[in-house]
């Protein structure tokens, strides 16, 4: 479950470069799913310039967290 959730936001990511996508639905609904997790570490970590750092660190929780469990 955790994989899956690595890989929405590594897409929502990738899918943010593209500014035409916002108006799609299924685009909607990942930035819905990811927004649980992101934006509590979007408060705590500011932006540097044009880059968002939250979905790395919010990867690299999930890893760990991955990790642990196993």
């Amino acid at each position: 479950m955790l994989q899956v959730l690595i890989w929405m936001i590594i897409a929502r990511a990738i899918l943010s470069w593209f500014p035409d996508t916002r108006n799609n639905q299924l685009v909607q609904i990942l930035n819905q799913i990811t927004d649980r997790m992101l934006q509590p570490i979007s408060r705590v970590v500011p932006r540097m310039g044009m880059m968002d750092f939250s979905p790395m660190i919010a990867i690299i929780i999930l890893i760990a967290l991955s990790r642990a469990i196993r």
